[in-house]
């Protein structure tokens, strides 16, 4: 086991040293874009608590700055420099909160405010409480402030890097300003962005400085409210700023009236607590003493300070000139590059033109000479083709006069003609006469048989009666006569006979049949099956005669039935001079 031994004076420095690192107080101090840690005594004074903000914030301006916190009754209260500060009323916590703030104002930023951070500072402070609505802004002057931070924050307009959307996502108008327009973030955005690009060549500083000269115009730019009452009661706000005292109503902290003071005029009025008196006070005695100082020559300090502004700024500005020359240059021989690769392309192009012009000389010419071979062979053709039609117009004359010749003898064939359609139709009305003398006959003839026919009645009812009457007895039979008779047949070159039609009636009922095939839907179908099968294997060139007859009978859609009614069509007379006509 190991053993360690201290000397006496060893113990006694670790135990204050450790004492000492118990009693540090660890601080946070808020800037406006940084938060800064430190570890101060008990006995550190709010001074050096200050000087020590402002040694790493590189800040030489102090006057106008000061660390304000929030004290145990929750009031925003200025540190105390010439106190402790942990004798002040700090709200207990760890880390000691406070907020690096400008506490005065000047009277103008564009005289007074020497250095850059100096004015960034003030620049960010001024915009958020504009931004927050802490300071009244219209809104045409917050779109214009709003191009100035812009140009502060991306510098020039650049449209290959600032594209479409690139504000949308920055706070750059106070929330009132924005709900009191019908206007989408677009179209917010083109309207900063017309501004941003009237800023082109300025640089970010001077953009800051811009923004304050015009924020320090506004109403509220610079000025500490307190709510305060006069003799008779009435509540009112005091106002201190850089030049003095103002009076506002209660429900109007813009327009100051009644009183406007310097801080060497005495008046009285009630504040609620007495803090706030003492911080009007405090107030009044600081932006005073800054007044006083602003009408008094520049100190050394301030003198060397300007000096040195001075000289950065214009170092600033032959640095931007010498970047300007630069990138004018740069742009030159880009141009000029630009141009020689134009007139590079350019006489590329006409070289490329030239060919493709000696190219197509070159096509044209061989095109010419093949037209020309092509026209000498169409003037070759066209010359066989005239000795050709000349061949065919004597051929054409000659089958001119032959057809002249066919036409007269047409003529006389016309003629000829004419006149046996004279004699024609001469023996058509004969023959018609002769037909209608044998109609009449013919009703003669009929009548004449109608009187047989008559006749006949009256021979059968005459007959009828004698066969009533018993008949004789028959008389022996006689072979010999039959014999006779049947020679006489056989002899006989002519016979006749009379069919009896008595009790028959023709109805013609085999005209009105249908084949199978009409009255069978089923076998039709599976005719038309078959039909279309085989016709795909049939060879068309063994059909014989009767095949082709049948087909033919098919296509027209004839049977023999039809057949049958068509030929008993019209009457007796027709079908036998339609036969005899064979």
């Amino acid at each position: 086991m190991s053993c360690f031994f201290f000397h006496p004076m060893q113990w006694l420095n670790c135990c204050l040293c450790w004492v000492y690192l118990c009693q540090l107080v660890n601080v946070r101090v808020t800037t406006m874009d940084a938060e800064l840690e430190f570890a101060i005594q008990p006995s550190t004074t709010g001074k050096q608590l200050f000087e020590q903000v402002v040694k790493t914030v590189g800040l030489r301006e102090i006057w106008y700055f000061g660390l304000q916190y929030v004290d145990t009754k929750g009031y925003s209260t200025w540190l105390k420099l010439e106190k402790k500060v942990s004798a002040q009323e700090i709200k207990k916590e760890s880390p000691l909160q406070f907020r690096f703030l400008a506490k005065f104002f000047p009277e103008d930023v564009a005289e007074e405010l020497i250095q850059d951070i100096t004015q960034k500072l003030f620049f960010m402070q001024v915009k958020e409480t504009i931004l927050s609505d802490e300071v009244y802004c219209p809104p045409e002057t917050a779109v214009l402030l709003a191009s100035y931070s812009v140009q502060a924050r991306f510098g020039d307009y650049d449209k290959s890097i600032h594209q479409t959307g690139y504000l949308l996502s920055e706070r750059l108008l106070p929330q009132r300003v924005m709900e009191q327009h019908k206007l989408s973030k677009e179209q917010w955005e083109e309207r900063i962005q017309v501004w941003h690009e009237e800023h082109c060549g300025m640089l970010k500083e001077d953009a800051m400085l811009e923004y304050l000269k015009i924020a320090q115009d506004l109403e509220m730019y610079g000025v500490n409210f307190f709510g305060i009452k006069n003799k008779k009661g009435t509540e009112l706000w005091l106002g201190v700023d850089a030049l003095g005292l103002n009076i506002y109503e209660k429900d109007d902290n813009l327009d100051e009236f009644a009183l406007k003071v310097a801080f060497v005029f005495d008046f009285v009025f009630f504040a609620p607590r007495l803090r706030i008196n003492k911080r009007v006070l405090q107030l009044c005695m600081g932006n005073h003493e800054l007044y006083m100082r602003r009408r008094k020559p520049d100190s050394i300090e301030v003198q060397q300070m300007k000096t040195q502004a001075k000289e950065e700024k214009n170092q600033r500005q032959t640095e931007k000139a010498h970047l300007e020359n630069e990138k004018k240059k740069r742009e030159a021989m880009e141009r000029e590059k630009e141009q020689i690769e134009r007139e590079k392309q350019d006489l590329m192009m006409k070289l490329y033109q030239f060919e493709e012009k000696t190219k197509k000389a070159e096509k044209d010419l061989q095109e010419q000479l093949q037209r020309a071979m092509m026209l000498e062979q169409e003037r070759r053709r066209a010359e066989e083709e005239a000795v050709r039609l000349e061949a065919d117009r004597q051929a054409a004359l000659l089958a001119k006069e032959e057809l002249a010749r066919q036409s007269e003898n047409q003529q006389r064939t016309q003629e000829q003609l004419a006149a046996d359609l004279e004699e024609y139709t001469a023996r058509i009305a004969m023959l018609e006469e002769a037909k209608r003398r044998k109609e009449e006959e013919a009703t003669a003839w009929q009548n004449k048989a109608q009187e047989v026919q008559n006749d006949l009645v009256k021979t059968k009812e005459e007959l009828h009666m004698v066969m009533t009457v018993p008949p004789p007895p028959p008389p022996p039979p006689s072979y010999n006569h039959l014999e006779d008779y049947s020679d006489n047949e056989e002899n006989s070159s002519n016979h006749s006979a009379e069919l009896q039609t008595m009790g028959f009636s023709d109805h013609s009922l085999e005209e009105e049949r249908l084949t199978e095939v009409e009255k069978n839907e089923r076998v039709q179908k599976q005719l038309k099956a078959l039909t279309s099968e085989l016709a795909q294997a049939r060879d068309e060139s063994k059909n014989t005669q009767n095949d082709l007859l049948h087909s033919e009978n098919v296509r027209a859609g004839r049977d023999k039935y039809k057949t049958l009614r068509q030929i008993r069509q019209g009457n007796t007379k027709q079908r036998i001079d339609e036969f005899e006509a064979l």
